[in-house]
C-alpha cells in the first residue's frame, strides 16, 4: 500500500501489474479450456456445451479487458504529464501549419523566407518561485515587462508565451538557469532579404506566420489558411509563388524615386514598372515606405501603397485617354483643328490654359502644348455619355482588382454633367488609383487591348486570354506618335534627354491637389508617364512626387516636366538594359503614324 501511494509513477506501475496477473490467469483459463474442446473435436466425443461456453466468456473476458486496458492506460498517461504538456503540443501543431511557402523574383532570388526561430513560453503549475523566475529572465532580456511577466507566471495556467522570436544567445542564457517550468519552442518566423525593397508588395505577416498585408495576406485567400486547420500545410514542401517583380528593376525605381523625393523636397514619390504586353507588374515602390521585417509599420497610414491604396486626380497624363477616345470615335484625327484661342466658361467656372497659345491648334499641338481648352472640346463633341462610357470601357470608373487586397474605390462625380466632362478630360475631377490609369495607358500603347495587371509570372498568351479591346490599331499608333512627339518637341523633353537613345514617349501631368475643398495653387501633385521603346512598346514607367518644389536649376517651376519627367527618363537609362533592351536610333516619328503591326496584339 506504501508503495501504491508514494508516487503517480508507482501507482501506475502496481496498476499495471495487478491488471496484467489478471490478464496472465484468464489467459491460462482460457488455453486449457481451447484445449479441452480441441481434444473433443479430434474423435474423443463431442464437446460439452458447458465447456465451449466457457471457453467463449473467457475469450470476451480477454477482449474486454484488453479495450480497457488500452483505454485506462491513455487515460492514466494523460492524467499523470505533466501540465501544459498538452498546450504545448497544440502549440507546437499550430506553429508549425504556420509554414509558408517561399516568394521568389521572376528570376528566382528570394523575396521572402521562413526560417526556423525559437519562443520562450512558461508553466505557471510548474513554477517554483514565481519572484526568482521573473528576475532571472529579466536579466537575461531587460525588456520584458516585469509586471506582466510576473503576471503570467503568478497564474494558474498551463501554458503562456513569455516572449516569441528570442535569440540563439538569449536561449543558451536562460537554458543554463535550469529554471522548472520554463521552456522553448521552435516557429516559422518569416524574413525578407530586401527588407524594404518591394515591401509594398509583398507585405508582411504577424507574430504566427498569417499573412496580413500585400502578397502574403493573397497567399492565405488562395487556400493557405484552410490548409493549415486541416494540418496539411505543416512542412516547406509548399510550392513557390513567382512574382513577375524584377528585383533589379525594384532596386533602381527606388533608388531614383528616393533620389527625386530628396532633390524636389517631396513629401512622397511613388511609381512603377509595367510589362504593356502582358500586364505584368516588373517593379512598383511608395515612397515612404517600411521594413517588411517590421510587422508594425505594414499596417501604418503613414506608408500606404499610393499606387493601389491612394486615389488622385492624375492631372494631364489623363488626357491621352480623352485624346484615344476622340480618335477612335472618327470625329477627330490628327489634322483636325482646335479654337484655343479663348477660355470655356461654365457658368463661374472658367477653363483655360497654362500655357496659353490663344490661336487655333491642331490635335498634335493640343497634345504638345497640353491645352485644356482643346483637351475639353474634343470630350464636350462627343458628349457626357459617349465620355462616361469610354472611360468605363478602360476600367477607370469602378475599383481596381489585383492579388494585392488593398485597393480603393475611383471617386466619381454623384451627378455628371458637361462642366464634369471637360474637367475629366484634362485631368481633374475624377480621382483614380494610379495603377487604375496606367493599366489603361497600356492599352492605348499595345494596340488597343485592356489587360488587367498582375503581380505574378504571366505568359503572353494567357494575358491574349484577358484581353479586351477597347480602341482600334490605328488609333494606338497614332497615341504611340503623339507620345514620342512630345518627347521630341514638348514637355516630356527632358525626360527624353535622360533616356536618350531607347526611343521613348510620354507625357506630363500636373494637377492641384485639394486643400480644404478648394483647389491650391502651391501644392502640387506631379507625373509622368514614360514609354519605350515606342516603336514597338515593351514597358511602361510612371513617376509621381507629391508637393514637389522648386529647386535651384528649374527656374522656379516644379510642374512635372521639371522633375517627375526626367527622374523617369533617369529610370528608363538605367532599366532598359536589365530588361534586354539596348540604344539605338529610332525610326522618324512619322513612320509611327503607317506602323503598327508590331503591336496588333499583346
Amino acid at each position: 500500500m506504501a508503495a501504491f501511494l508514494s508516487t503517480p509513477g508507482s501507482r501506475l506501475r502496481s496498476l499495471f501489474g495487478a491488471v496484467g496477473r489478471g490478464l496472465a490467469s484468464l489467459s491460462l483459463r482460457l488455453l486449457r479450456a481451447l484445449i479441452a474442446v480441441v481434444k473433443m473435436a479430434a474423435g474423443r466425443g463431442r464437446p460439452e456445451p458447458h465447456a465451449v461456453a466457457r471457453a467463449r466468456i473467457l475469450l470476451c473476458m480477454i477482449v474486454f479487458c484488453g479495450v480497457y486496458l488500452a483505454i485506462a492506460g491513455r487515460l492514466a498517461l494523460y492524467a499523470s504529464a505533466p501540465e501544459g504538456a498538452l498546450a504545448r503540443r497544440s502549440v507546437a501543431s499550430d506553429a508549425v501549419a504556420s509554414a509558408r511557402p517561399d516568394i521568389l523574383d521572376r528570376n528566382g532570388l528570394v523575396l521572402a523566407t521562413d526560417v526556423k526561430s525559437s519562443s520562450l513560453f512558461g508553466e505557471p503549475k510548474r513554477i517554483i518561485d514565481a519572484d526568482e523566475a521573473v528576475e532571472a529572465l529579466t536579466a537575461v532580456m531587460p525588456d520584458l515587462n516585469v509586471d506582466e511577466l510576473r503576471q503570467r507566471l503568478g497564474s494558474n495556467r498551463g501554458f503562456v508565451w513569455l516572449k516569441r522570436e528570442i535569440t540563439p544567445q538569449q536561449q543558451r542564457e536562460i537554458y543554463n538557469l535550469g529554471l522548472p517550468g520554463i521552456g522553448f519552442m521552435t516557429e516559422n518566423r518569416r524574413v525578407y532579404p530586401g527588407g524594404t525593397l518591394g515591401a509594398h508588395v509583398l507585405g508582411s505577416t504577424n507574430t504566427d506566420n498569417q499573412g496580413i498585408a500585400g502578397i502574403e495576406k493573397w497567399i492565405d485567400t488562395r487556400g493557405l489558411a484552410e490548409l493549415h486547420l486541416a494540418g496539411f500545410a505543416t512542412d516547406r514542401q509548399q510550392e513557390p509563388v513567382e512574382l513577375a517583380m524584377d528585383l533589379r528593376v525594384q532596386h533602381v525605381l527606388r533608388d531614383e524615386l528616393a533620389t527625386a523625393k530628396e532633390k524636389f523636397k517631396a513629401i512622397a514619390a511613388a511609381g512603377t514598372v509595367v510589362d504593356v504586353r502582358t500586364g505584368e507588374i516588373i517593379a512598383m515602390v511608395s515612397l515612404p515606405d517600411f521594413d517588411a521585417n517590421d510587422q508594425a509599420k505594414s499596417l501604418d497610414p503613414k506608408t500606404l501603397n499610393r499606387l493601389t491604396t491612394g486615389v488622385f486626380e492624375m492631372g494631364s497624363t489623363f488626357k491621352a485617354l480623352t485624346f484615344a477616345m476622340a480618335l477612335d470615335s472618327g470625329r477627330f484625327n490628327i489634322n483636325s483643328m482646335l479654337d484655343a484661342r479663348a477660355p470655356l466658361q461654365f457658368g463661374k467656372f472658367r477653363i483655360h490654359d497654362y500655357h496659353a497659345e490663344n490661336r487655333v491648334l491642331t490635335v498634335p499641338e493640343v497634345f504638345l502644348f497640353s491645352s485644356n481648352i482643346g483637351t475639353a472640346k474634343m470630350a464636350l463633341t462627343l458628349g457626357v455619355d459617349a465620355h462616361k462610357a469610354f472611360l468605363a470601357k478602360a476600367g477607370q470608373l469602378t475599383r481596381l482588382r489585383t492579388e494585392l487586397p488593398e485597393s480603393a474605390m475611383p471617386l466619381v462625380p454623384r451627378n455628371w454633367g458637361e462642366l464634369n466632362t471637360a474637367t475629366i478630360a484634362f485631368g481633374h475631377g475624377l480621382a483614380v488609383a494610379p495603377l487604375q490609369a496606367v493599366m489603361a495607358v497600356n492599352a492605348l500603347m499595345n494596340g488597343g487591348y485592356l489587360i488587367p495587371p498582375t503581380f505574378l509570372k504571366r505568359t503572353p498568351e494567357e494575358a491574349r486570354a484577358l484581353a479586351t479591346r477597347i480602341i482600334k490599331p490605328d488609333t494606338s499608333a497614332k497615341m504611340r506618335y503623339l507620345l514620342r512627339l512630345n518627347a521630341e518637341k514638348g514637355s516630356a523633353s527632358k525626360m527624353n534627354e535622360q533616356a536618350a537613345g531607347y526611343y521613348a514617349g510620354g507625357k506630363t501631368g500636373t494637377a492641384e491637389k485639394v486643400v480644404n475643398g478648394r483647389y491650391s495653387k502651391t501644392k502640387l501633385l506631379t507625373t509622368f508617364t514614360g514609354v519605350f521603346p515606342m516603336d514597338d512598346p515593351h514597358y511602361l514607367v510612371l513617376v509621381m512626387l507629391d508637393e514637389p518644389q522648386a529647386v535651384p536649376g528649374t527656374y522656379g517651376f516644379a510642374t512635372a516636366g521639371w522633375n517627375s519627367g526626367p527622374a523617369t527618363g533617369k529610370i528608363i537609362s538605367r532599366i532598359a538594359p536589365l530588361l534586354g533592351i539596348m540604344p539605338r536610333k529610332g525610326p522618324p516619328v512619322e513612320s509611327l503614324l503607317t506602323n503598327y503591326t508590331l503591336a496588333q496584339a499583346p
